[in-house]
This record gives C-alpha cells, structure tokens and sequence, in this order.
C-alpha cells in the first residue's frame, strides 16, 4: 500500500535527508573497521594527493561550513591522520594535509568503501545509482540553491 501524500513526503530536503541518512548509516557501518566514519574518509579524500588544502577550501569543496568542518577535522587530528599548519604566505589561514598515518588508513577504507558503493548499486541498480550521484552532485554545486541566492 502506498502512504498518502504529505508535505513532508512532498518536500524534496526531506526526502533528501532521510535517504542520506540510509546511506551514511551504511556507509559509517563499513568504515567502522578502519575506524572512519563517512565525512572522515570523504575528507581524508579529499586530501589523498598530497597538497594542502586550506580550510576554507575544503569546506567549500564538501559544501560544509567551517564550524562544522573544524568539529569533523579534531579527531583526525588527534589520531595522527591530518596535520594542520599555517599557510606560509598567508598567516590568517590554515592548510590541511594527509598524513602518512592518513594515507594508510584511507587505503586500508577504500576497499570498504568500494563495498558501500557495490552495495548502493546493486539495491538500485549501476545506472541508476550512477545518475542519482550525478544529479547529486550537480545539486550541490548549484549557486541557484544557495540561501544567499
């Protein structure tokens, strides 16, 4: 029986957010092993090539606010897994880097999370869950989306 249409049902934020709830449930199970969760291993990937990123480019790039970036960047701090330095040329900023500790363990996620990516493609099928993550994408990179817009 299909449930009777709602606003909540209606509202694509919500829908969004349950679904992206479902997968980083998913996604944080699999990492758990290497001990990640999901937004540790999307950061440490970013950063996987080895030039620092500052801070504010990271959190630009997973569409982030700085406060909630600094609260996800501490406990891999901690661990060894990134270093944060001052930027030579500019002192107001601060350059996030992978460690070798953080190389490692992202390599050790990977295989993991390319078991969270087989499982999403399998349940929808490759094509479609290749479009969805591209249509994703393009939502999260739209300006017209912004608050400020």
């Amino acid at each position: 029986m299909k449930p009777q249409a709602s606003t909540t049902r209606d509202c694509y934020a919500t829908a969004l957010r349950k679904a992206s709830r479902r997968l980083t449930a998913l996604y944080d199970d699999v990492l758990a092993p290497a001990g990640l969760r999901s937004t540790q291993y999307a950061i440490l990937g970013e950063l996987v090539d080895g030039e620092p990123i500052t801070i504010n480019e990271l959190a630009r790039t997973l569409v982030l606010d700085r406060s909630g970036l600094g609260h996800s960047l501490r406990p891999l701090q901690r661990d060894g897994l990134i270093r944060l330095d001052k930027d030579a040329t500019d002192r107001r900023s601060v350059n996030v880097t992978l460690t070798e500790e953080g190389q490692r363990r992202f390599e050790q996620a990977r295989a993991l999370w390319r078991s969270a990516q087989d499982r999403v493609a399998t349940a929808l099928g490759t094509p479609v869950a290749e479009q969805l993550r591209d249509q994703l994408n393009e939502i999260a990179e739209d300006d017209r989306l912004t608050s400020q817009s």
